[in-house]
């Protein structure tokens, strides 16, 4: 099983048992432990013209499906309208 992380108010209360015994005991402060540190996030690499063109081309695509869905819908209201 995996350690589990303490509270912070558990660790709070370790640090200052800790600081009270060593004030009686004359032990010097303990060193503070260092923050780990975060990795940064990769940048993505740049695409260019490449990514673009792509997505020039799928805007068109998206508007060609568009228009092909709108005459479907409009053969079936004509489709409708013939048969009353």
């Amino acid at each position: 099983m995996a350690a589990k992380k303490k509270s912070v108010l558990v660790q709070r209360v370790n640090e200052l048992e800790d600081a009270v015994t060593r004030l009686f005991t004359g032990e010097p402060p303990a060193a503070a432990p260092k923050p780990a540190k975060r990795k940064k996030a990769k940048r993505q690499k740049a695409k260019g013209k490449a990514s673009k063109a792509k997505k020039a081309v799928k805007k068109v695509a998206g508007k060609v499906k568009k228009a092909a869905k709108k005459l479907v819908r409009k053969a079936k209201r004509k489709a409708k309208k013939a048969r009353r």
